[in-house]
């Protein structure tokens, strides 16, 4: 029993020799993974802080959700959004709409009622227009029976439930029902299918593709005045139609964008509409302001400011998503981006001039051959940026292998390695450096937090000043992954091995 016991001992000892070199290899094969996926010595990033969603200008939708949840009825949130206004009322109630429904090469529908009072249809069956000579348009059978040309635009009625459009191209609505009339107008190459509507059947159509029918009724309510009101002041869009049917006007979906919620607010407001002066006003509106709304002149560059689409504070707006965001990428990628804006090398983007709210105006791209201005509006659609409200950070990060001295207590980090670094060190490998530059650097003195990943989550080691220039220098102790914080906008992270 005793020489079992021995035996017994002896292989337990054997056991754990053999645990320790196995967790020593794994250990080593971990590093070396990590190392192999981590990123390249020297690395780069852009960082934009942004608020807002949207061009700014007028109403805030998730501002006007705010209010409406504080309650506020939908008067006193238009009022708010467009300064000096007032809600008037339409003399009559006749007005009519003609959206650009699609362009396309044909027109199919289905549901039709007659022609130009001319001839009936059969609702059943399915019809295909054309462009004819000159300025005609033909109506023939699914297949291909030749109807008639008629002179353009061709009028369509359709049946109960509206006529119905099928197939989609270019900057289509979605396809389905519409109420009123369809007019098909012949164009160089093709035919435009436009939907002559009454005004709140529109409207009916618009809001909830504008809003979430969900939300509080005064905010639907607001909305749904905003859009009546935009929609008689930017009538005329183009040859034959006011309107087009997506966010070149306003989101217009027919008879599908219809709920009860979208349809009790258009019809409790009839006839509302803001005025200015006792006249309808361009009601601009958008998603997220950030907490603020800008001036119609700092968003729509080269417009004339007007005195009812002013920077407002916007108190409720934050329960969007896009209230605040952050965009993080590589120089190399926002190079790629910005393209023959950047001279060179880009280095940073640099803010001239910024708005009320404030969201910018101009700025200048810098690189290593120069400078090139250019706009805020420009700036977002380049960036693929939410709003033009946006800081850009630069900060840049290198680590390399040091000479394998004690690093000097001012930078050295706070507290010992932890296990897993210290076992790191003891298989030979050495202590280095870790610098980069921030910029724009703020006034007064600066300084980066430098942050060490310990397998499991980053952990802050020391500080490290940074320069007038931006650039920042210091020693590390142990080797890994390293990333720096510069007032809360964070690093790309660099290896020290």
């Amino acid at each position: 029993m005793r020489r079992t016991l021995q035996l017994s001992r002896r292989n337990s000892l054997r056991a754990g020799v053999s645990g320790q070199a196995m967790r020593r290899t794994l250990l080593l094969l971990t590093l070396l993974a990590a190392f192999a996926a981590a990123p390249a010595q020297g690395a780069s990033r852009l960082v934009i802080d942004g608020a807002g969603f949207g061009h700014g200008v007028g109403m805030s939708q998730y501002g006007a959700y705010g209010f409406a949840e504080k309650g506020a009825d939908h008067a006193k949130i238009l009022r708010h959004y467009y300064t000096g206004t007032q809600i008037g009322r339409l003399d009559g109630g006749g007005s009519q709409v003609r959206v650009l429904l699609k362009s396309a090469g044909r027109i199919v529908l289905t549901n039709a009622a007659s022609v130009s009072g001319e001839r009936r249809l059969d609702p059943g069956r399915r019809y295909i227009a054309t462009g004819g000579l000159g300025d005609a348009v033909t109506l023939r059978s699914a297949t291909g029976r030749h109807l008639g040309s008629y002179g353009s635009p061709l009028t369509i009625t359709g049946a109960g439930g509206g006529f119905q459009i099928n197939g989609r191209s270019g900057h289509a609505a979605s396809d389905g029902r519409y109420r009123g009339e369809l007019q098909i107008r012949a164009t160089l190459g093709g035919v435009s299918a436009i939907n002559a509507v009454a005004l709140d059947d529109y409207i009916r159509g618009v809001v909830a593709g504008e809003m979430p029918s969900g939300w509080p009724q005064e905010a639907l309510r607001a909305q749904a005045v905003a859009a009546r009101t935009y929609a008689l002041a930017t009538s005329k869009q183009g040859d034959g139609f006011d309107q087009y049917a997506d966010t070149r006007s306003q989101v217009y979906n027919g008879i599908a964008g219809e709920t009860a919620a979208t349809d009790e607010a258009v019809a409790a407001t009839s006839g509302e509409v803001v005025t200015y002066q006792g006249k309808p006003i361009v009601t601009y509106y958008f998603s997220t302001s950030g907490g603020r709304t800008e001036d119609l002149e700092n968003s729509f560059l080269g417009a004339s400011p007007v005195p009812y689409l002013r920077s407002v504070d916007d108190p409720y707006d934050s329960a969007s998503p896009r209230h605040r965001w952050t965009r993080q990428m590589s120089l190399r990628s926002a190079q790629r981006r910005l393209g023959r804006l950047v001279q060179g090398r880009l280095r940073r983007i640099k803010v001239l001039r910024r708005g009320a709210s404030p969201r910018v105006v101009s700025a200048q791209v810098i690189g290593s051959g120069g400078r090139t201005n250019v706009s805020g509006p420009t700036l977002r659609r380049k960036l693929g940026l939410y709003d033009t409200w946006a800081r850009f950070t630069v900060i840049t990060a290198s680590g390399r292998r040091g000479d394998g001295n004690t690093p000097s207590a001012a930078a050295t980090p706070s507290g010992g390695a932890t296990p897993r670094l210290a076992r790191a060190a003891s298989l030979g490998m050495r202590v280095g450096t870790i610098a980069g530059r921030v910029d724009p650097v703020t006034a007064g003195r600066s300084w980066v937090s430098v942050q060490h990943w310990d397998g499991r989550r980053w952990r802050a080691r020391f500080d490290l000043p940074v320069r007038a220039s931006g650039r920042y220098a210091g020693r590390v102790r142990a080797t890994g992954l390293y990333r720096v914080l510069y007032r809360g906008v964070v690093g790309p992270r660099v290896l020290v091995r």
